[in-house]
């Protein structure tokens, strides 16, 4: 097994650009399968504010020992038009959270967080054919996980989102993408519905809002978050005072790690070597 402390002149480099940074938990993950996989490679985190992603990205470019890096909040849609190119998934969502480096500084996206999500839920036995979806968000994230919510066999969606113009701009595209689907715009009211998701950064900072009316939950809802610290969010505090079953974050980031290492650690690196 390597000892990712031992840091040389061969180590591969990954990075995770985030905004704020202290909370992820994805190094910690990816390093742990570095290791075991006998992987001379490390995962470091990059404080990356909106205003300096495209000055970062661009500097990422000419780093030769670095192969890719994951994306997180708030850059996931942002990053899209920084790739010179993405998967089919990640032009339909409109956001990436994994790119990869090519030996030339050439950037290609994909978007991983949907089927992650999607993954975690089937594995705690939450069922999701046929149910009704209530999905806090139109950003990066949501957008993934409202796609992949689709592709699972759900039978209704509903978007509610701070910017309408935002949540209809997705129903509108995942209409098209899947016209079976009754999908709709909505509000902060979450009740009536199987899985209430959150979707949003809401809940990271101390003092954030909620990210829907909490007062009209209900003990047969089942209430998911995408945060990962705190645990137990306030959305998820409040689901529990009521009775609800809650998912926490966590799964949704265990469920990406493999994906994440072989997007990553794809046999195009070993073409990098030749260029360091």
């Amino acid at each position: 097994m390597t000892d990712i402390t031992q840091i040389s002149g061969t180590t591969r480099v990954f990075a995770i650009l985030a905004d704020p940074i202290h909370h992820v938990q994805t190094p910690q993950a990816m390093n742990r399968l570095f290791s075991s996989m006998g992987l001379d490679q490390v995962l470091v985190p990059f404080h990356v504010s909106p205003s300096d992603l495209e000055r970062v990205v661009n500097g990422l470019r000419g780093i030769k020992s670095l192969d890719g890096f994951i994306v997180t909040v708030p850059h996931k849609t942002a990053i899209v038009d920084l790739c010179d190119s993405v998967s089919e998934a990640a032009r339909l969502v409109g956001a990436v959270n994994v790119v990869t480096r090519t030996c030339d500084g050439k950037l290609h996206g994909e978007i991983l967080d949907g089927e992650g999500f999607v993954s975690g839920l089937r594995q705690a036995g939450i069922e999701l054919e046929g149910r009704a979806v209530y999905l806090a968000g139109a950003g990066g994230a949501a957008n993934a996980i409202a796609f992949a919510l689709a592709a699972s066999g759900i039978g209704w969606l509903t978007i509610a989102n701070r910017s309408r113009e935002k949540a209809t701009s997705l129903v509108d595209r995942l209409a098209k993408a899947f016209p079976d689907l009754q999908v709709t715009v909505g509000t902060s009211d979450p009740s009536g519905y199987d899985l209430v998701v959150n979707g949003t950064s809401l809940g990271l900072k101390e003092g954030d809002p909620l990210p829907c009316d909490v007062t009209l939950l209900t003990a047969d809802q089942v209430v998911a978050e995408i945060i990962m610290k705190p645990v137990i969010t306030p959305l998820l505090a409040a689901a529990q005072k009521v009775g609800c079953r809650i998912h926490e974050g966590l799964p949704m980031l265990l469920c990406q790690i493999e994906l994440m290492a072989a997007a990553m650690s794809s046999s195009k690196k070993e073409s990098c070597h030749e260029c360091v």
